[in-house]
């Protein structure tokens, strides 16, 4: 298993220290003082501007973590090995002000490697417990989809509560927590596929892609001249800012035209006969809170139609299950949300009135 994180973490302290320059709780500003759509818009662009510095990809990809962040989820990410999503995640953590571990996920993980364990201290004659990985701000969960059964379920457990169980005591994790996990497309074998719960526990799921010929050509420049290095990625907020943006969606306003088209592209999805199982209750909800929290990225005190169409995809596609005849005869699951958002009446906001 490879791990990074702090010391202090290691320690069994779930916070961060001093990734802006000093020591930062993990809670809201004991000031009480909140961010407005525009202070939360503004932030969240300088985020994904001295990330687009670091990181050679489309800036949807970013922008689909960010929306997981914001959103109060978690991200999934699936793609082949060498595209930079360590890199990518560890950069989203940097620039965010939080603290950032690795799980290198593997047959033989079990779950204690991830949760931590007590271990015995013979000076002071006593158990003590060692804080596992899953004890950082933001967790990449690198290749998921090769750790056993048992250890997912240690995952699932803190994705969806936000605390562990080890040896029956509950700890909580740090707030904010978002794990960034990824499973390669290609390569099935030894490889254990989430069970249905687990990836419906993502917010989002998305891919970072091959980067365009312009952008590959710009990381064989950095590669040929050793003299320059990748632009450094430094803090933009701090945690306790997280903790005041992830609340700025709560004040998004959405119509109640929007709220009957986001049913209604769910209600879509299980009526559509290539589908075996559609978008569960709790996926209609997370794409009522993926477009709020898309809203609040691009400074708009309102959810538009555009919002919800363009979250769609990464929120609803990876809780679809297929027909078998689907299966078979190669329909992705992407090909049905774009039918449902064709079919489905778009309703109309007007602007001056939102």
């Amino acid at each position: 298993m490879v791990s990074e994180i702090s010391e202090r973490t290691r320690h069994g302290h779930p916070r961060t220290t001093e990734l802006s320059g000093s020591e930062t709780h993990l809670t809201r500003a004991a000031d009480g003082v909140s961010m407005d759509v525009t202070q939360a818009s503004s932030e969240c662009s300088a985020v994904l501007q001295t990330i687009d510095d670091a990181v050679i990809c489309d800036r949807a990809f970013p922008e689909d973590i960010l929306v997981g962040v914001v959103g109060r989820g978690h991200v999934l990410v699936e793609d082949v090995p060498g595209t930079g999503k360590t890199l990518t995640a560890r950069s989203v953590a940097t620039a965010l002000g939080l603290s950032f571990s690795r799980i290198q996920f593997t047959p033989d993980l079990l779950p204690a490697d991830v949760t931590g364990t007590h271990i015995f201290n013979e000076r002071e004659r006593a158990f003590e417990f060692n804080a596992g990985p899953i004890f950082a701000n933001v967790v990449l969960a690198d290749e998921i989809n090769r750790a056993p059964p048992k250890t997912q379920a240690a995952l699932l457990e803190a994705m969806e509560e936000g605390q562990v169980t080890v040896d029956g005591e509950t700890r909580q994790l740090p707030d904010p927590f978002v794990v960034i996990a990824t499973q390669n497309p290609i390569e099935q074998e030894g490889t254990f596929p989430l069970p249905e719960a687990q990836v419906d526990r993502f917010l989002v799921k998305t891919s970072m892609g091959y980067p365009d010929e312009a952008g590959e050509v710009e990381l064989l420049r950095r590669r040929a001249n050793r003299e320059t290095t990748s632009p450094s990625v430094e803090a933009v907020l701090e945690p306790d800012q997280v903790e005041q943006l992830r609340t700025v969606p709560e004040t998004v306003r959405v119509d109640e035209d929007l709220l009957e088209y986001v049913a209604a592209l769910a209600r879509a999805t299980r009526a559509d006969g290539r589908v075996e199982t559609g978008v569960s209750p709790r996926g209609t909800q997370r794409l009522f809170e993926a477009a709020r929290a898309y809203a609040t990225i691009v400074g708009r005190s309102y959810v538009t139609p555009d919002d919800i169409k363009r979250v769609a995809q990464p929120v609803l596609a990876h809780r679809l299950v297929l027909t078998p005849d689907a299966t078979v005869n190669g329909v992705a699951k992407t090909q049905v949300v774009n039918g449902v958002l064709e079919s489905v009446p778009v309703p109309t906001v007007e602007e001056s009135t939102a």
